[in-house]
């Protein structure tokens, strides 16, 4: 019964997805838009929208038992790792969601709106399965940061027509996922997803975007500010052992980066080819020196930061 309602949830979202993007269709002059692509948009959506809760529940849920659905307080988590990973993931996914409507013809602000809200409803699916695990529960933090996520995109939309603030990703495998394999993973595609140790998350501003039109500064160049963790073997606290294995002690710690970035977007190119590489490669921090801060540590300068 509990996976039937779970079923239930899962398809409503999937409509409610399909619905919104067929009303953009019939909402606008046809002359405009341009319907098989948006036709062939909504079908592939629903391919990867499904395939990635296939491989979301492979990953996190399968392992657990079900529960009737429930909140969880989990701001004190990962020291904030798994927030900031929730808007960043949200922003990302609103602007795959307003490329590809405006592939598709469709006017400026529906794309925003519509486009820019993909993340939210994605990851508020997330937040639903979530809520029927027994190991979670929804978050009301995840969903404050998937909003935050999708306002960031959509705000800056609507105000500037161009992303001037992004949010990156990056990723080294560190030393704590063979400790608790449960927990961050046994292999380097989990280990991506799930050990926050190894992630860092940028908020990338283009400074060139805020300076006079006139300006001969590189309009690539970027400045990031990052934020890391280390030292986390468990969610609220490090775990003694595993398995009747003892496991190191570890401190937990917060991590502060400042470093040079690349805005792939903004490199003048007249490929196709490229300028789609470069709005995928845009979602991950380029590696360059940085220069860390953190409580143990102290500063330190790294030649090359991922």
């Amino acid at each position: 019964m509990l996976l039937k309602r779970i079923v239930k949830i899962l398809i409503g979202f999937f409509i409610l997805l399909s619905l919104s993007s067929y009303s953009i269709a019939s909402s606008i002059d046809t002359s405009i838009v341009n319907k098989s692509r948006l036709h062939w948009v909504i079908g592939s959506e629903s391919v990867l929208y499904g395939t990635s809760l296939y491989a979301l529940n492979s990953l996190w849920y399968k392992d657990y038992p079900r529960s009737s659905f429930h909140f969880f307080n989990d701001n004190l988590e990962w020291l904030q790792m798994d927030k900031i990973g929730h808007a960043t993931t949200s922003a990302t996914l609103g602007m795959l969601g307003y490329k590809t409507l405006k592939w598709c013809g469709v006017p400026e602000k529906k794309a925003v709106w519509f486009g820019g809200s993909l993340g939210f409803i994605f990851l508020t699916t997330i937040e639903t399965l979530d809520g029927f695990s027994q190991e979670w529960g929804a978050s009301t933090g995840d969903l404050a940061a998937n909003t935050f996520g999708s306002a960031l995109f959509i705000s800056q939309q609507l105000a500037w027509k161009e992303q001037r603030v992004i949010l990156k990703w990056s990723f080294h495998q560190s030393e704590y996922s063979k400790y608790r394999p449960d927990l961050m993973g046994s292999n380097l595609t989990e280990n991506m997803v799930k050990d926050y140790n190894g992630q860092t998350y940028w908020l990338s501003a283009n400074i060139g975007s805020f300076l006079n039109k006139e300006s001969k500064f590189p309009k690539w160049l970027n400045i990031a500010f990052g934020y890391g963790a280390d030292g986390m073997t468990g969610a609220f606290q490090n775990s003694s052992s595993y398995n009747g294995n003892a496991i190191p002690y570890f401190t937990r710690y917060r991590q502060f980066y400042i470093s040079p970035d690349i805005d792939f977007t903004r490199i003048p190119t007249k490929s196709k080819a490229l300028k789609i590489l470069f709005h995928a490669l845009n979602f991950v921090k380029f590696p360059a020196p940085a220069l860390e801060y953190n409580r143990e540590n102290h500063l330190r300068f790294s030649f090359l930061c991922f």
